[in-house]
């Protein structure tokens, strides 16, 4: 991977770095969410900047890469976020969605986590 010199790359509202003066990028694992979602490590900028773009949107506007890689990784941050939100729903709630919409998400549970170790290994 290049990172293409001279490129503006946005961060999210109103924020913009050079590609090339981006030195690092660090998904956001706790308190993530709208308008928190990857720290940025600027070059010559002493804290990471907060970003509210994922770390794989903001390395495919950095980058040259194939579409399909940075779509899959995308992918599987959605599946991770998603899996998150479902390991800590209240378990009544668990079963009124199961009841009311016949959805078992501990099978939801599972798919995620067998899909997750696939594309990790």
């Amino acid at each position: 991977m290049r990172v293409t010199k001279d490129t503006m790359v946005a961060l999210g509202y109103g924020k913009y770095f050079r590609a090339d003066h981006i030195v690092g990028l660090a998904p956001i694992e706790e308190g993530r969410g709208p308008g928190k979602r990857t720290l940025v490590y600027v070059q010559a900028v002493g804290e990471p900047v907060v970003a509210s773009r994922s770390e794989s949107a903001i390395l495919r506007d950095m980058v040259e890469m194939p579409q399909e890689v940075t779509r899959a990784r995308e992918q599987q941050h959605l599946l991770a976020d998603i899996l998150d939100a479902v390991k800590s729903l209240d378990p009544t709630l668990r079963s009124i969605i199961k009841s009311q919409s016949h959805w078992d998400l501990a099978r939801l549970e599972e798919r995620i986590v067998d899909l997750l170790e696939e594309s990790e290994g």
